[in-house]
């Protein structure tokens, strides 16, 4: 229980600083628990999914409302992105009830540490000033949709560096990124849920690919230490920001790795 509720308060403070939503903690940290708890291989990291996509969606309301109020949510970028995310998120979510829970591991230990070494080893590379339009911005928001949703993260692992790439300002793409949490993971929870119904050797409490015992003890943590890393995000220099999201997301790559081996 004391697990659960630190991953809370540690994911909350990501949610509102890298706009991650707190799914790159939460994840790990659930499979880990399970691994523990002797839990089934074939559906633990299903489950680690499902849970981390329902605690994203109040998580990723508060993270966005707190950037918003300081001007870090672009919401033009984000209605032009929507149609696109909705439609990778449902591709992730047919995907979801086929794949192994090893497969889902090693999705997302392989984009974690891609991304984080882009973000730390090649900071000033970009592909060009400003997205592009038309199929190549609706083929970014249905990779960012499709992908985050098999990872269980807000969106934010892949939105922020994407961003960064085109030379999108860090904390806007950080303010953005909490707000695209939100289209990714109330129809990616419901996805999990609804795959998981007749599943068995879930841990106590699930309902379907959804753990209710760890929504609730990590949720009023996020809930409540999201606001602290959105005004920390405003506070911290944008190169130290990417320092950090790149850590986080190098160091999330090594114990999925070590989970796999």
């Amino acid at each position: 229980m004391a697990a659960l509720l630190v991953t809370g308060a540690v994911a909350g403070v990501l949610a509102g600083l890298l706009g991650v939503g707190g799914g790159i903690v939460i994840v790990p940290v659930l499979y880990h628990l399970f691994t523990l708890l002797g839990i089934d291989e074939s559906v633990k990291m299903h489950v680690a999914v499902g849970t981390s996509l329902a605690t994203i969606v109040p998580t990723s309301i508060m993270a966005a409302r707190s950037h918003a109020k300081r001007g870090g949510l672009d919401k033009e970028l984000l209605y032009s992105l929507g149609p696109a995310l909705l439609f990778g998120v449902l591709i992730g979510s047919l995907l979801s009830g086929y794949l192994r829970g090893t497969t889902l591991t090693a999705i997302f230990a392989v984009i974690a540490l891609l991304v984080a070494l882009n973000m730390a080893f090649k900071p000033s590379k970009r592909f060009r000033e400003g997205l592009p339009g038309g199929p190549f911005k609706a083929a970014i928001g249905t990779v960012i949709g499709g992908f985050s949703t098999l990872m269980g993260i807000g969106g934010g692992t892949l939105t922020v560096p994407i961003l960064n790439a085109f030379n999108y300002p860090i904390h806007r793409a950080v303010g953005t990124a909490s707000a695209i949490g939100l289209l990714i993971s109330i129809p990616g929870a419901i996805a999990f849920l609804l795959h998981g119904l007749q599943a068995t050797g879930l841990p106590p409490g699930s309902l379907g690919y959804v753990n209710l015992l760890g929504f609730a003890l990590i949720v009023p943590m996020t809930l409540a230490m999201a606001p602290y890393g959105a005004r920390l995000a405003h506070a911290i220099n944008a190169d130290r920001l990417r320092q950090v999201f790149a850590l986080f997301l190098f160091l999330t790559a090594l114990r999925m790795f070590y989970g796999l081996f």
